[in-house]
Formats: C-alpha cells, structure tokens, sequence
C-alpha cells in the first residue's frame, strides 16, 4: 500500500510540484493533498494541473474550528510535508503527528530561521552578512519556527556577484534535489 503525504504549501508551489512527481515516478507514495492558505498560490494550478487534490483553509480553519485537524486525522498521512508553508503549525496538530511533520528552510538552521525569515527575506539577509555559504535545512516541525529537530543540510557557495535572485535560484536546486529524497528516507 502506498504511503500518504500531505503537502502545505502557501506560495509558487515548485517544491511541491518535484515531491508528486518524484513520487508518482517512484511508487512509494502518493501525495493525497495539498493544502494552502493563499487562494491565489501558483501551487494550486500545478496542482490543477497534476489533478492532485487541493484544499484552501482560512486562519480560522486552522487555528480554530478543526477544519485542518480533523482533516487531517481522517487522511492519517504518514508525513506531512511544509513546501513553503508560512503559518506556524497548531500545537494539537503537532502532538498528533510528533515526527511526521517536516519543513524545508532556505538556510542554514539556526542561521537565518525564525517569523519573517523565508523566500526573499533569507537571501537577502544571508548576503547582507557577506555569508561564504548557504542552504538548505529539513527539520521536523514543533511548536516554534524553524526549531525543530534537523534531519539534513546542504550548502552551496555565495560569489561575490550572488545576488538574492541568483542565490534563490541555487537554494532552488538543492531543495529539488534533496527535499524528495530524505521525505523518501524518512517513509
């Protein structure tokens, strides 16, 4: 039987996209949904696209009327992915699923982590600092952000001519490449 996943995703989509393809292509699993709180996030017509089933959640449906929680216990994923997800994630969500809950940063934990600290905002702190390098880290996701247990790391150098825009872009292609493979590790 094939493994579940459920994606949160609030932007542009791309990690998600690579996660279903990469699973389609190997068998192991199947992402089942893909959930954001932006109702115009571009995840949601590459999900369209994939025909993967997508669900928009409000504040409210997160943090205060179950919505998300009860969805989630009736789908029972064995893990639950954040690709570019920007809410913290319910308390009650995370004892449910203790372990089973991931996140994808485009730095370096403990660097460059915490509310505020995603997309552009990284790359551009990340060469404010005159950084030699930066990355990724997968983490597991508890009650504060970007403080979880972290699972994995991969670093690229920063040039003298990176720009945030040139460095997004490298972050890119670690995540795309990693981000698949250690959800794999872990089902």
């Amino acid at each position: 039987m094939k493994k579940k996943i459920v994606v949160l995703a609030s932007g542009n989509g791309s990690n998600a996209e690579r996660i279903i393809t990469f699973f389609r292509e190997n068998g192991l699993a199947e992402v089942t949904l893909v959930i954001t709180n932006n109702p115009k996030a571009g995840v949601l017509e590459r999900c369209h696209r994939l025909e993967v089933n997508t669900m928009v959640a409000s504040r409210d449906d997160f943090y205060n009327n179950q919505l998300i929680f009860n969805k989630l216990k009736n789908i029972h994923p064995d893990l639950i992915v954040l690709a570019g997800f920007l809410w913290l994630i319910p308390a009650e969500i995370i004892r449910a699923f203790r372990d089973r809950i991931i996140n994808i940063h485009p730095a370096l934990l403990p660097a460059y982590g915490g509310k505020g600290m995603y997309g552009h905002h990284v790359h551009e702190a990340v060469i404010a600092a005159k950084e030699e390098k930066s990355g990724i880290t997968i983490h597991f996701v508890n009650e504060k952000y970007d403080q979880g247990d972290i699972l994995f790391q991969a670093d690229t150098l920063i040039t003298p001519d990176d720009t945030p825009e040139s460095l997004a872009e490298k972050i890119h292609q670690l995540e795309y490449r990693y981000f698949p493979e250690i959800i794999e590790s872990l089902l």
